[in-house]
């Protein structure tokens, strides 16, 4: 059997779920995604960005995230991420108030604007907390009352599913979530029976594996990836090694300015505590009026 490839990879994940012809398959992954919070599942969606062949996988440029909206107007964005791009928190904001800022043009009335949903799906943790799914609303610190419903942010985290084994009875986030961890193909006759629009999904997935212009786009887009994870983890090690270096040598240069100073109270003379400190006689004498 051809080895699967990684629904997990934002490129393929947008061939499975943001394509016209897997609408069906989206609306059935919303609707687990909204049920469980309570709310009522959509009738029908339409996809704004919808995978075409000529999106390039490789390319910084394409769009590999899902926008949809509702009959109802409600703007929708899900982003797929396998590594952790760091500043996830400020990223989705970020992404949030452009969806919710584009909507109307200067001068438009503000109650044009609807209520923008972003489900960020990670394969790494990021709460500190157990659940796989969580949701955040704007709401009064004390009484817990809503400011306005416009704005709900849905964090799945994947690498919280450890505990949880396939589920026995039907429907469900959790069965798709598997779906997309990479569960045991073995079981996907079990997770299908529970969420009957996964079959699709599944079947997706297996034709994309077999298709060899596919997995050449989907090899670019692994190493476009990895180098793009490999440049952020190198910035951020340049970044702390350069902060510790100045902290070491910050603490050095105050502990020449400590010296000088207590020199200073005994009156020692200034050439002599040039000499001990290290330190110009400008910035010494800087001392005496900004100790």
């Amino acid at each position: 059997m051809t080895e699967l490839l990684d629904p997990r990879v934002d490129f393929v994940f947008k061939r499975i779920f943001g394509s016209e012809q897997n609408k069906d398959v989206l609306l059935a992954f919303l609707n687990s995604t909204f049920i469980e919070t309570g709310e009522s599942p959509l009738t029908e969606i339409t996809v704004i960005n919808t995978y075409t062949d000529k999106d390039s996988p490789e390319d910084k440029q394409s769009i590999l995230d899902i926008k949809a909206k509702t009959v109802e107007g409600k703007l929708i964005n899900i982003e797929m991420q396998l590594f952790n791009p760091y500043n996830m928190e400020k990223r989705t904001l970020f992404y949030w108030s452009e969806m919710y800022f584009h909507q109307i043009k200067k001068g438009e009335n503000y109650n044009l604007l609807k209520k923008c949903v972003t489900i960020n799906i990670l394969n790494y943790s990021c709460l500190d907390n157990e659940r796989y799914h969580n949701v955040f609303h704007l709401r009064e610190d004390h009484t817990g009352i809503g400011l306005t419903d416009d704005i709900e942010i849905h964090v799945m985290e994947l690498t919280k599913l450890d505990q949880y084994s396939v589920p026995m009875e039907k429907g469900g986030l959790i069965n798709w979530l598997l779906f997309l961890k990479g569960i045991d193909t073995s079981n996907w006759e079990v997770l299908a029976m529970n969420e009957p629009m996964l079959k699709k999904a599944m079947d997706t997935l297996e034709f994309l594996s077999q298709d060899a212009a596919t997995r050449m786009a989907y090899d670019a887009r692994m190493k476009a990836l990895s180098d793009e994870k490999s440049m952020i983890e190198g910035a951020r090690a340049e970044g702390a090694a350069k902060g510790k270096l100045e902290g070491k040598l910050e603490g050095k240069l105050e502990g020449k300015r400590e010296m000088a100073r207590e020199l200073l109270a005994l009156g020692v003379d200034m050439s002599a505590i040039v000499k001990a400190s290290g330190l110009p006689e400008e910035e010494i004498r800087k001392l005496l009026s900004d100790p």
